[in-house]
Formats: structure tokens, sequence, C-alpha cells
């Protein structure tokens, strides 16, 4: 029988299976350095740095850890990028968990903010880094306070700073606050907050931030949960992380299921072993869905994905299989919808949070954001008219060129569009709020057209030109 996990740690839920990066989850004390030592805490660093730096760096990308901010991509791989010579470099640690529906970086950060620091000192000695920035998104006040507290007790214990451990290595961590923008959670808008300017996208290519990132200086910028998975690798070894999972997404991954389940929360899962159905509907997860009800959708990677439906429960919780049936795994939010929900203001609702964030850098997402939200509320409201919903593709045509990025479907001759899309904007803001209005209307056109059948287009006849005009 499961056990729940007690109210310190709200949202996690201790299911069964390997705990690679919550193992401390449901000890009351889990964010001090007094248990994270009695634990096992800080061994990965000690492993980490009786090693040189390359056979770290090789260890990490031998074990294809695959990062966990949404785009999946390897981390030694990622970390290769940096061009040999150039001093400084930086690591940039994004903990602006911002997707809607995602809550996993902010539990890491709450329950165990030493795992998150020893995996900055291990990537920083692995790259030979003497810089971390830990950037924190401005709402999550109680994990500010956690990692302020935390940085104090391991600089105090000779953990941080100068001469770590006895040792010649030295880093310093700045912990910065954000100001609550969903758009910084975009790696280069980060840098751009973290320099002091707004918090807008850069072009990409030709620079990317491993070539010229903060300061104009080379930086890697990983996710929380990439590097919270560190400590693991280092005293383990990169082939006993390779064991978990499948063979292209090795090692577990955190999941934070909300909506219409019996049990909400965040699980710690094997990659590529447990499916959307196991998640959904097992013992040891989420319980099935509530009062009994049936599945409606869900969305696969937080609010950005297209989402999925009913034929899609036994595919994988891996990345590459769902980017082939046409979503992402992206942030690991998972948002149930049970067949109660109105997808109308579900809709509405995703297309009006990302209206309001778009930072207006670009004319096709500051312009595109906002009359989508204007459409959907007018045709909420039941003041829609009958070329509203071709008004909605459209727009989202001008933001997501092409065929829009909605997956196959039993019932339709429809074939799945590979993600990500092609957007006309410099970040995957624009194309984030088609996702949801391609999704509903291509499965629930029916319920869009119940509000609007009472609106019936007004012909307008042009006045006649005075001839002595």
């Amino acid at each position: 029988m499961t056990t729940e996990a007690p109210a310190f740690a709200a949202g996690f839920i201790n299911n069964q299976g390997p705990k690679l990066i919550t193992g401390r989850f449901t000890i009351e004390d889990s964010f001090t350095l007094k248990r994270s030592l009695a634990t096992g805490g800080y061994d990965g660093l000690k492993k980490a740095l009786a090693r040189p730096p390359a056979d770290v760096h090789g260890e990490v990308r031998d074990a294809v850890l695959l990062g966990r901010g949404g785009a999946g991509f390897p981390a030694g791989v990622k970390w290769g990028f940096c061009p040999e010579g150039v001093w400084p470099r930086y690591l940039v640690v994004n903990g602006d968990e911002s997707e809607p529906g995602t809550y996993k970086d902010r539990l890491l950060m709450e329950r165990d903010p030493h795992q998150l620091i020893e995996g900055c000192l291990i990537a920083c000695y692995a790259l030979g880094l003497s810089q971390c920035f830990l950037y924190v998104r401005g709402e999550m006040a109680l994990a500010q306070e956690r990692i302020a507290t935390a940085l104090n007790e391991a600089y105090a214990d000779g953990r941080i700073g100068r001469n770590i451990m006895g040792t010649d290595f030295s880093v310093d961590i700045v912990l910065h606050w954000g100001a609550g923008a969903y758009i910084v959670g975009e790696e280069t808008a980060l840098i751009e907050s973290l320099e002091g300017n707004r918090g807008m996208p850069r072009l990409k290519p030709p620079y990317f931030p491993a070539a010229i990132g903060l300061y104009g200086q080379p930086t890697i910028v990983n996710n929380v949960e990439t590097l919270a998975n560190l400590p693991w690798i280092m005293n383990n070894g990169a082939e006993a992380y390779k064991t978990m999972g499948s063979e292209t997404s090795p090692g577990t991954r955190l999941f934070a299921v909300s909506g219409h389940v019996n049990r909400p929360g965040v699980y710690e899962v094997e990659q590529g072993v447990t499916t959307f159905r196991d998640l959904f509907y097992g013992d040891n997860f989420c319980q099935g869905m509530r009062n009994g009800n049936d599945l409606k959708a869900f969305i696969p990677g937080g609010g950005s994905a297209p989402w999925f439906f009913e034929e899609h429960l036994d595919l994988p919780l891996e990345a590459r299989p769902v980017g082939a049936a046409g979503s992402m795994l992206g942030s690991g939010a998972i948002v149930v919808m049970d067949h109660t929900t109105d997808v109308v203001k579900a809709c509405l609702r995703l297309v009006r949070f990302y209206a309001r964030e778009s930072c207006g850098k670009c004319a096709p997402c500051r312009e595109g954001t906002t009359w989508e939200e204007k459409v959907l509320r007018r045709i909420y409201e039941g003041q829609g008219r009958p070329s509203d919903l071709d008004l909605l593709e459209d727009i989202g045509d001008n933001i997501s060129p092409g065929p829009y990025p909605v997956a196959s479907f039993a019932d339709q001759d429809l074939e799945a569009v590979p993600f990500p899309p092609k957007q006309t904007t410099i970040c995957p803001l624009g194309p984030s709020s088609v996702a949801p209005i391609s999704s509903a209307l291509r499965r629930f056109r029916p319920e869009f057209e119940a509000l609007i059948t009472l609106r019936d287009s007004i012909a307008v006849s042009a006045a006649p030109i005075p001839e002595d005009a």
C-alpha cells in the first residue's frame, strides 16, 4: 500500500520506484546542511573533485543526461559547446519555473537546496568555472529563502567559496531573484534579465549562450532538475544511471500532474518505461480520474504543448515518441481534463496567460496573442461570429506558419505533425498560444460552434459615391 507523503512535503507523492533526486523529500528537515550531510550530501562533489575535470564532464556526457527544462538537449553535449580558451565563463541556473502546470523545480529548491548547490559545484568543476548565478522566480518566496539559507550554510562550512573542501577549486554562487516574468524562462531572456535589462529573448543564431552569453562571455544555462541529477551520477556512475529508463532517455524524471485526477502531485518515474496510462490510472500514481469521469484531453508538457487524447494514453513518458506523435514533454507538467471540462474556457485561460506574458518584442506575438484572446473571449461570452473560427486559425498561421502541431486522432484522417512547429517569432511564446487553439479546434470544434450558431454575418453594402465627389 502506498504511503502518503506527510504535510511538510506537500505536492510530492512518495511513489515506489527509483529515487535519484527525491530521496530526501519526505524528511522533515531535508533542506538543512545537517540533514544533507547525514544522508550523503556532497559525497558526489567529493568524488568529482578527486577526478580530473575532463573525466567528470565525460561521465555526464556518457550518462546521456537530458536537459529537464523543456528542450531535452543532452547536458554533457551542451557543456562541450563552450569555446576553448575563452575566459571568464559562467554557469546560469534556470530556476524561473513558470510554465502553466509546472511546479517540480520549486519542490526541488524548497525540499533539497543543497542537492542543487552540489550539482552546481560539480558542473562548475567540470567546466572550469568560478562563478555561478542561480536565478529563481520572483514568486517562489520559500524557495528563495531555503536556497539563501543553504548558501550561507555551505559558505560557512567551506563547501562554497575559496579552496572548497581543502582543494584548489574555488567557486562563488550568486542567488538572483527574478521579477516574475514567464518570458525569462527562455535562456537568453533570462541572461538579459541578469544583466539588468528587460527580459526579452535574443536572436539566435548566430550566437548561442554557450558561445556568447552573460556579459558577452561563454555561458552554460541548465535547468534545476538537470543539475540535481549530477550528485547521483557522480556517486553511482553513468552505467548505473543508464540501467534505468530507456536507451535514448535514461534515468528518471519528475512529472507534475495536475487537474482532474484523484491524486495530483509530483512523481519521479523512469523515462520511457512508464506510460501516460500508468501515470493517470496506476494505484501507485494518480489512481484514476476524479469521480470516475472519462478522460477528455490532457496536456503532456505544460500549457505550451499541443494536447493529447485517449488514444495517446499508451505512449511512454519519453521525448522522442511524444514528439513523433505531435507534442512534447516540455517542462514535465501534465494537465489532465475530464469530460466535464469546458474546452472553450480552458483554451481562453491558456491563451490569456500567453497574451499577458508576451514581452512585446515580436509583432506576431505581441499583436497575435492579444487578438487570439479577444476573439476567444468574444466567442466564450456568446458574441462570436461564424467567421471567428477561421480568423483564429488565420491568426495562428501568422504566428506559427504551416500545419498546426496537433497529434493524429483515431477518428479523423489527420497525420501527426512533428514538434516543434515553425514560428515567425524569436522565441516559442507566440506558438505556445497557438497550441491550445489548434488542438481544441481540431478536436472539439462543435463546442466552439455551439456558442456562435445564433450569430449571422451581417452584409455591409457600400454607399454610392456622389458624382461630384
